[in-house]
């Protein structure tokens, strides 16, 4: 009896230490693929292949659903090809899962700027500011209190 209890906790005892080698297996690929594929969309967004970045960066999302670095990329191009809505779609699902991304605040300040809405890029700017306060980055929270006093000196913008 004894020896029946020994040979089951060897069983159970291989059998989790094979479940436990397959997930690292599982993420260690999973990981590589993602890092392969993001890479290439960084190298096609520099080549200015804009389609086939956007391919990529999207492939990446799809598999790793949770990487904002990627989504900002992706509404960077985006915002190159002309696809400013999208682009702004992009930044605010960031701005909806991490609210405390001050880049994804900035992105959208940029793009509102360009399309004439002053108010609300204004109030992503300050909230972009604040952020890199709160994270101590000052020279770049410092960088975004002149861009916003120079939209407040320049009635046009």
């Amino acid at each position: 009896m004894m020896l029946e209890n020994s040979q089951l906790s060897n069983i159970i005892a291989i059998s989790s230490v094979t479940v436990s080698i397959s997930f690292l297996i599982y993420f260690a690929v999973k990981t590589l693929i993602t890092s392969n594929l993001f890479q290439k969309g960084v190298n096609l967004f520099q080549a200015k292949d804009y389609a086939g970045a956007e391919a990529a960066f999207r492939q990446v999302i799809a598999i790793n659903s949770t990487n904002d670095v990627v989504r900002l990329l992706l509404g960077d191009l985006l915002n190159h090809q002309g696809k400013i809505e999208e682009a702004k779609e992009v930044f605010n699902d960031v701005i909806t899962r991490s609210p405390k991304n001050p880049d994804a605040y900035l992105r959208l300040a940029n793009i509102q700027l360009l399309q004439d809405e002053k108010a609300e890029a204004l109030q992503n700017l300050q909230t972009s500011k604040a952020l890199f306060q709160k994270q101590r980055q000052p020279q770049k929270a410092a960088t975004i209190e002149k861009i916003i006093k120079d939209i407040g000196n320049n009635p046009s913008c």
